[in-house]
């Protein structure tokens, strides 16, 4: 443990994000003081927590009383405050686990006072890309709203959702989980209390820092990585767990080396007793019991294992097993995924660009609210000359209705026609019901603004052919004054 003073000396993007007119009603005095600011931080191994905030009496001196145990945190904490606005403060930074040997991750709770004069904060993911590193980049900002959930994954993490976002993150140790909780809980009581919800006037001051967003593209993705996709989380964190039975272990161990087995395989020339013949001699048992399942799990894997439909000349829609098959996504010039599931991960996010459309396949989903995100994704790969993949478990449902939605605002096309289109393209896509009914809503949505296009076209068109009388002339016929027809 350890208590280590920092001097606020924030850089000069971040004192510049003041407002002029806060700017204009301090005095030079007051500004002074508020950059000549320190604060007091109590620290455990991976954490810091906010303890008060006052002058420093040591003058311009960064770091007080370095600790000898506290590692590399005072240092990165200094960095990491120069982030800020002169308004914000970090009210906790905690040191997480990484995919990545040498680099550092911090989830950083930054709070400021905004409109309604109340706490508020935001959660920013920062990135170091070694531990000496004298600098670092935001790579997630997530805003704290009334409707905040925090769940354990019972693997030393713990998941932060609200509006729609979810967020996994694990300390390095548990004390700095424990302070983590704490801290998120208080934080999360306050947006409650106050009704903190997208769309009012709570948490503007966020676009300042996810203006700043800047870490690479394999930090983003690992900021917003899944962990234990296909487990869904209870609503509150379960004190005892039941340990999977032998049959599950079983079939857990049948589905990975089942897939392994069919791809090494040539299908046209191999029976289905052949495979579960190979599966029982590398599982060295006798898998008798489990034929039942060991056919219906064939049957999922072989409706993976089609080649993703190219839909358009820079759009393919495909399935997990797609978005796993990294020879084929290299060879077919993929550089973008979209993944619409919420239980599948994002499988190279070193070498692609993604982006998450966390849903399950239910008809009360609402996939709608993403697919004007999802089509600015897949039109950034149009631009630059690229191809996206967008998947979801099979291709069938929750992919191919984002596909068909993004046909009809990219071309105007009515239901029916992107539908068709998408359908003989692949014919396995099958939105569900409830899909179905947010295309058709969808529709009425793209008409309405089309008509209001229409609208304000025709009017501009009215105006060039009929000048208003005080322009000069104005004639019952246009053709007269040399005016288009």
């Amino acid at each position: 443990m350890a208590l280590v003073t920092l001097q606020r000396s924030p850089t000069p993007s971040a004192a510049s994000s003041a407002s002029n007119s806060e700017l204009e009603a301090g005095s030079d005095e007051d500004r002074k003081l508020n950059l000549s600011l320190s604060e007091s931080f109590f620290m455990v191994k991976g954490a810091a927590l906010f303890l008060q905030q006052g002058n420093s009496p040591q003058g311009q001196r960064s770091l007080q009383h370095p600790h000898k145990h506290a590692g590399d945190l005072p240092q990165h904490l200094q960095v990491m405050i120069n982030l800020l606005r002169c308004e914000d403060r970090i009210k906790l930074a905690v040191r997480l686990e990484s995919a990545w040997a040498e680099r550092v991750r911090y989830m950083v709770v930054v709070d400021s006072s905004g409109r309604q004069d109340t706490e508020e904060s935001i959660l920013l993911g920062v990135d170091f890309s070694s531990k000496d590193s004298k600098s670092c980049t935001i790579g997630m900002v997530l805003r704290l709203w009334s409707d905040t959930k925090i769940h354990l994954d019972g693997d030393g993490g713990f998941s932060v959702s609200t509006a729609g976002r979810m967020h996994v993150f694990k300390p390095v140790s548990v004390q700095a989980m424990w302070s983590a909780l704490q801290v998120l809980h208080k934080a999360c009581e306050v947006a409650r209390r106050h009704n903190y919800f997208p769309g009012g006037v709570a948490l503007i001051w966020a676009t300042y820092y996810e203006s700043c967003i800047g870490s690479e593209q394999s930090c983003i993705n690992e900021w917003n990585a899944m962990q234990d996709l296909e487990s869904t989380r209870p609503d509150s964190p379960a004190l005892f767990v039941d340990k999977p039975t032998e049959g599950e272990r079983t079939e857990r161990l049948i589905k990975a080396k089942l897939r392994s087995i069919m791809m090494s395989q040539d299908l046209e020339n191999v029976t289905s007793k052949e495979i579960r013949n190979e599966l029982e001699k590398q599982m060295n048992c006798n898998l008798k019991e489990f034929k039942e399942f060991i056919d219906n799990e064939m049957l999922l894997i072989l409706g993976q294992m089609d080649k993703p439909s190219l839909i358009f000349d820079h759009l393919y829609l495909g399935s997990e097993w797609n978005a796993s098959n990294l020879e084929e996504l290299q060879g077919s010039g993929v550089d973008y995924i979209l993944n619409v599931t919420r239980e599948i991960d994002n499988f190279f996010p070193g070498l692609f660009a993604y982006h998450n459309i966390r849903v399950y396949d239910e008809e009360t989903t609402d996939l709608l609210a993403h697919w004007n995100e999802a089509y600015h994704f897949i039109n950034k790969a149009k631009r630059n000359h690229s191809k996206c993949l967008v998947h979801c478990k099979m291709g069938v449902s929750r992919s191919a209705s984002t596909v068909i939605a993004y046909a009809m605002k990219e071309f105007g096309w009515p239901l029916e026609k992107a539908y068709n289109y998408v359908k003989q393209k692949r014919s396995i896509a099958r939105p569900n019901a409830g899909f179905m009914r947010q295309l058709s809503e969808y529709e009425g949505i793209l008409d309405a603004r089309w008509v209001t296009v229409c609208r304000g076209l025709a009017g501009l068109s009215l105006r060039s052919r009929h000048p208003h009388p005080s322009s000069g002339f104005h004639s019952q016929n246009p053709a007269s004054q040399g005016e288009p027809v």
